[in-house]
C-alpha cells in the first residue's frame, strides 16, 4: 500500500456500535477514506428502533428490534452516553427508548454520518482476499444487495471491516425436554411489546436478566400472576406484587405442565422465555475461522480480532457492559491497530494471548457461556485498550457511578429508575431520589 492511498473501511450495521466506529474513522481523514456503513433497515439505531409489530416486515425482512413499548434504560444517561457526546441535560437519568433513538440520530447529525450510510442494504458475503500490497497482505471483498430486490448485487473491495451487526435479534431458545408439549402460549421476549395482552393471566417467565426483571414488573402492573423462574441466587429485594420466584424450568410433562428443578409444577397460560440471544454472522466466510459455541465468539484477540485476519474487527460482543462507552473504546483501539500506533503481536502470539486469557477465566470457575460477560471487569478491559492504543481512558467517575447503580438496582428494583445522577467532575458524582434527597453512595471496591 502506498502512503498516498487511504484505507477503505466497511462497517456492517448502523446501530450504536456501527455509528461509533464510523464517527472515529471519519475523524481520521489523514488515514481513512470515508467509511461505508451497510444498514439493512431504513433507520439508524439498530435495536433502539421500536417496532410495534413482530415477525417480519411487509418486504419479507425479519424485524430485528427486541425493544418493548415502555422500556426505559437501566443505566443512567450520565454513563450510558458516548464520552464525547452527552445526552441532553434536561432529560432524567433513566430515559425512555425513544430518547436513546433520538440521541443516536443527533450523534449522526453532529458527526455528519448520514451521507456514509447505505440504507436498505444487505451484506451477503464478507470474503478475505490475499493482496500483495494490502494492509498486512489482506483485503476484503464485500458482496451486498438491495434488501428487497436481491438481484441488485454488487461486490466491492475494502482494506478492513468492522462488523457491528448486533446480537439482540436472534432468540436463544434453551433445550428444555418436552418443550413442544407446552399447550399454552410460548414466546420469547424478542416478541414482547407491551403488558396489556397478559392482563390477569398466569405467566411463567424464564430468566432473571435485566429484561426478565423489567417485564416481570410490567406484567405485575396489569395484575398478571408471575413466576420468575431462574438459576441465579434468589433475589432479596422487594418484588412487584403478584411476582414470586422459582428455580429453573427443567422439563415439560406430557400434559403440558412445567416442572421446576425443585420438583414443583405449574400450568401457566403463558411461558415467556427471557433467555437471551444468539450471536450470528451468516455473511462471514468460514475460512476466517470465527466460531460461535456456547455463547462464545472465538478466537478473538482482545475480544475483537481473529489473529489470522487482523483487519477484521468483531465489535461489541461483550455482555453485561455499559455499551456506548465500550464501543467508543473498541473503535479507538481498532483504529490504533490500523494506524500502527499499536503494533499487533504475531498471529502465534495473539493465539497464545487468547489461550492464556481463556484459561485464566476458566481457572476462576467462569463457564464458557459466561466468558464474554465482563460485568465489573469491563473497566480494566477498557483501560487496557486505552493503554495499548495510546488514547484517553474513560473519566474516573464512570465505573464508580455505573457500579453504584447496580447496587441500587439490586436493593430496590422497583424504584431505582426514579433516581437522578449529577456528575460533579472527572472523579465525583451525586445521586438524588425522587423527593430530591441526596442519597448515600454505596461502598464500591476500587475497580
Amino acid at each position: 500500500m502506498t502512503s498516498l492511498q487511504k484505507l477503505r473501511v466497511a462497517v456492517v450495521g448502523a446501530g450504536s456500535a456501527g455509528l461509533c466506529a464510523a464517527r472515529h474513522l471519519l475523524a481520521r481523514q489523514d488515514l481513512f477514506a470515508p467509511p461505508v456503513l451497510f444498514e439493512l433497515t431504513q433507520n439508524v439505531g439498530g435495536t433502539w428502533v421500536y417496532e410495534d409489530c413482530t415477525g417480519f416486515y411487509d418486504n419479507g425482512l425479519p424485524i430485528h428490534s427486541s425493544m418493548y413499548r415502555d422500556l426505559r434504560t437501566n443505566i443512567p444517561k450520565e454513563v450510558m452516553s458516548f464520552p464525547d457526546f452527552p445526552f441532553a441535560e434536561h432529560l432524567p437519568s433513566f430515559v425512555h427508548h425513544t430518547e436513546v433513538r433520538k440521541y443516536l440520530e443527533q450523534y449522526c447529525d453532529h458527526f455528519r454520518l448520514w451521507d456514509h450510510i447505505r440504507f436498505g442494504t444487505k451484506v451477503d458475503a464478507v470474503n478475505p482476499v490475499k493482496v500483495k500490497n494490502g494492509w498486512k497482505g489482506l483485503a476484503w471483498d464485500i458482496t451486498s444487495s438491495d434488501g428487497v430486490d436481491r438481484s441488485k448485487s454488487i461486490k466491492e473491495r475494502f482494506d478492513a471491516v468492522m462488523v457491528c451487526n448486533g446480537h439482540f435479534y436472534d432468540p436463544y431458545i434453551p433445550s428444555i425436554p418436552g418443550l413442544e408439549k407446552f399447550k399454552g402460549m410460548l414466546m420469547h421476549s424478542h416478541d414482547y411489546r407491551s403488558a396489556e395482552p397478559f392482563a390477569d393471566k398466569f405467566v411463567v417467565l424464564l430468566g432473571a436478566g435485566l429484561s426478565g426483571l423489567d417485564i416481570a414488573m410490567e406484567l405485575s402492573d396489569v395484575n398478571a400472576k408471575v413466576i420468575l423462574s431462574h438459576g441465579q441466587r434468589p433475589l432479596t429485594c422487594p418484588l412487584p406484587k403478584g411476582v414470586e420466584q422459582a428455580p429453573p424450568v427443567t422439563k415439560v410433562l406430557d400434559d403440558g405442565t412445567l416442572e421446576f428443578k425443585d420438583g414443583k409444577q405449574a400450568a401457566p397460560e403463558v411461558f415467556l422465555l427471557c433467555t437471551g440471544y444468539n450471536f450470528t454472522y451468516p455473511f462471514l466466510n468460514e475460512q476466517v475461522g470465527v466460531h460461535v459455541k456456547e455463547h462464545l465468539v472465538y478466537p478473538l484477540y482482545k475480544f475483537l480480532i481473529p489473529p489470522a485476519y487482523p483487519s477484521l474487527f468483531i465489535m461489541g460482543i461483550c455482555r453485561a457492559i455499559c455499551p456506548f462507552p465500550h464501543f467508543h473504546m473498541q473503535s479507538q483501539f481498532a483504529i490504533s491497530v490500523l494506524d500502527g500506533s499499536f503494533p499487533l503481536p504475531s498471529c502465534e502470539e495473539m493465539e497464545k494471548d487468547i489461550e492464556l486469557d481463556m484459561a485464566e477465566r476458566r481457572s476462576r470457575g467462569i463457564a464458557t457461556r459466561h466468558i464474554l460477560k465482563l460485568d465489573s471487569e469491563q473497566w480494566a478491559y477498557n483501560d487496557h485498550l486505552a493503554h495499548l492504543g495510546g488514547f484517553q481512558p474513560l473519566p474516573r467517575y464512570w465505573s464508580n457511578l455505573y457500579e453504584s447503580n447496580k447496587v441500587f438496582r439490586a436493593k430496590d428494583m422497583l424504584n431505582y429508575k426514579t433516581y437522578n445522577y449529577t456528575v460533579v467532575d472527572e472523579r465525583d458524582w451525586m445521586v438524588q431520589n425522587l423527593q430530591g434527597e441526596q442519597l448515600q453512595k454505596p461502598q464500591i471496591k476500587h475497580i
